[in-house]
């Protein structure tokens, strides 16, 4: 997975390389364009509450390659903060938390003459599972373990439901994105179950606990802008 993550980034990179190279020689603030990918992720929601989704596909994915550009820039104009990784990781957990409330009013609607209330558990569940693989790496960098294992990270979240809902929108009463955030639902769940165990591992392995120079490096590392597919990799 990692190694299909890195050949669809770098070919990201190379067809956005002009648009990162002009932000950043106007040395544009990364945290400004954490901000514009916000904003725009959230516009999202609103338009899978009004039944856009085909648009709501569009802006989810326009709102991950802002957070592609943000990390480049910010490291290549010397922006890079610790303040700019917590705020990049905290509009991502507050914009992806919106998405799936946006998707969640699809199938709780009062135009609908009953809620599907199976896809609503399910929603429910992809979002707690997504919020649960970001905590679980930052609670390992906390204990100076860098865990960057399982399927389900935030750029393959991002990826999976911007282009369901971008090809398919509501075709065949939505079939492919029920299918995508049924098993978001599953995988991301699963997800945090492997990092657990293998924190848990990595840990036992450990025959003393993280020393205050293992927590400095781990801070260290989460204080620097890192991108993967749609996102940089502070928390996931």
């Amino acid at each position: 997975m990692d190694a299909i993550r890195r050949a669809i980034e770098k070919q990201l990179i190379g067809v956005l390389r002009p648009i990162i190279d002009w932000l950043v020689r106007h040395r544009v603030h990364p945290n400004a364009l954490s901000t514009v990918g916000f904003l725009v992720t959230i516009s999202s929601a609103f338009a899978f509450h009004s039944h856009h989704v085909r648009t709501a596909g569009a802006l989810i994915l326009l709102g991950g390659v802002f957070d592609l550009f943000d990390g480049r820039v910010a490291r290549a104009t010397g922006l890079a903060s610790r303040f700019g990784a917590f705020y990049d990781s905290t509009v991502d957990r507050i914009s992806e938390i919106a998405v799936y409330i946006g998707i969640l009013s699809l199938y709780n609607d009062y135009r609908l003459e009953l809620g599907d209330v199976g896809m609503i558990y399910a929603v429910m569940l992809a979002m707690a599972g997504s919020l649960m693989i970001s905590y679980t790496r930052a609670r390992a960098e906390s204990l100076g373990i860098d865990c960057k294992v399982g399927l389900m990270q935030r750029g393959e979240r991002v990826i999976a439901i911007g282009l369901a809902s971008l090809f398919f929108g509501e075709g065949n009463a939505g079939l492919a994105l029920r299918v995508v955030i049924v098993a978001l639902a599953a995988l991301t769940n699963l997800t945090a179950i492997h990092r657990i165990i293998w924190i848990y591992q990595h840990t036992r392995e450990s025959k003393h606990p993280a020393t205050n120079s293992d927590a400095a490096r781990a801070a260290e590392r989460s204080g620097h802008r890192e991108v993967t597919v749609g996102t940089r990799e502070d928390a996931r």
